[in-house]
This record gives C-alpha cells, sequence and structure tokens, in this order.
C-alpha cells in the first residue's frame, strides 16, 4: 500500500465529519447562504496568500531542482485560484476581503508556515498535502451530488476539475516519493502532521459556519 493510501485511511473519520459538516451539506443542496459564502470567501482568500508562502517555504528546502520549480508552480497557482475564483464572486457581490482572519484561519495557517519553515521537509510536504487532496475530494462529492443550476457552480468546477486533479496528483506522488526515501521515525511525523492539516480542514469550514471571531 502507498503511503498516501494509508495518510488517507487514517483520517476517514475526519473527511467523513467533513463531509457531514452542514457547511458542506448546505453547499451541496444549495441552500448555503450568500452570506455564510461570502464569510468564507474572504476567510479563503486570506487562507490562499499564507498557503502559497508556505508551499515557496517547502519549495525552496528541496534539493531536487525541478522541484524547487513544482513547489513554485503550486505557489503561483494558489495566487491565481484567489486572482480567479475569488475575484469573479467578489465581483459578483461587489464584496472585497475587509476582515482580519478568524481564528480557525489564523490557527491553520501559522501552522502550516511554522512546518514549512521549522520542520523538516518532508514534514512540512505531509502537511500541505490535505489542502490539495480533501479539497478535491469535497469537490468531487459535492458536484456529483449538487442540485442542478447550483448558485456556486464556480466553486464546484474549479476542484472537481481536470486541472485541479493534476496539481493534486503531483502532490500526491512527491510525498509517496518523499515517504519512500526517508525514515520509519519521520513517516510518523509525516502522518502526524498530514493528521493535524487534515483536522484545520474540518476547523476552517466550521469556522465559516459559525461567523466564528475573536472573543476579545
Amino acid at each position: 500500500m502507498r503511503f498516501t493510501n494509508t495518510l488517507w485511511k487514517n483520517i476517514q473519520p475526519i473527511y467523513q465529519s467533513i463531509l457531514e459538516h452542514p457547511f458542506n451539506q448546505e453547499f451541496m443542496q444549495g441552500t448555503l447562504t450568500q452570506e455564510t459564502f461570502q464569510f468564507y470567501l474572504k476567510q479563503d482568500s486570506l487562507y490562499l496568500v499564507d498557503f502559497a508562502r508556505a508551499l515557496a517555504l517547502v519549495g525552496a528546502k528541496s534539493t531536487i531542482p525541478h522541484r524547487v520549480v513544482q513547489f513554485l508552480e503550486f505557489a503561483q497557482g494558489a495566487i491565481a485560484a484567489e486572482r480567479g475564483l475569488h475575484e469573479a464572486f467578489f465581483a459578483e457581490y461587489e464584496i472585497e476581503v475587509d476582515v482580519p482572519k478568524a481564528p480557525g484561519c489564523f490557527t491553520y495557517t501559522n501552522f502550516l508556515l511554522a512546518t514549512a519553515a521549522l520542520q523538516p521537509y518532508e514534514e512540512a510536504i505531509a502537511a500541505l498535502l490535505p489542502c490539495f487532496w480533501i479539497y478535491q475530494e469535497v469537490g468531487r462529492y459535492i458536484g456529483e451530488h449538487a442540485i442542478p443550476d447550483h448558485p456556486y457552480q464556480k466553486w464546484i468546477d474549479m476542484y472537481s476539475g481536470e486541472d485541479f486533479a493534476k496539481a493534486v496528483e503531483s502532490a500526491i506522488a512527491i510525498t509517496d516519493e518523499v515517504a519512500a526515501a526517508t525514515t520509519p521515525a519521520m513517516r510518523e511525523r509525516m502522518e502526524s502532521a498530514f493528521t493535524m492539516s487534515s483536522r484545520l480542514e474540518w476547523v476552517f469550514w466550521d469556522s465559516a459556519y459559525q461567523y466564528e471571531e475573536w472573543p476579545v
């Protein structure tokens, strides 16, 4: 069994909780309010900037030239997603990013940046993978079950589409390649990082659904 298959198998309870979360169930049914979706979009825009920074940091750690380029391309893709998908919705709703990071977004992005900057290359790669992989799986799930004429179809098309699938496949392949060349102890650290990011994916969606704010 590939290392990433083991990772995915181990987070199934987390993934099922993500699918069953009211945010994603209402999203799938087309009943998620625009207010909630707009809150999510703003937080996601803030998230993607730091996600791109984390990808660039990981790329800088690679000793393989084409991997450096690949992670920089991932980072560029994250920014392109923010400028494309998000700006299209922002224009439609006549909104802008006028809020700070909510606690859930702040926690997730700081975990990714700290791991990318301070932890080994292998561990950082594993921490970044859930953002690719879980989003693809959620996008596919929603796309397969969504109502016709979905109000957020552009989001579904992006995350269930072929271009994003190619990026996910590349990220999975890199993780498997790195895991095969490292030690059992490091693979345990990779698994721990992957699991933590998967939990924080749930936290991010819950944060948007709850309109999470700082208590003080």
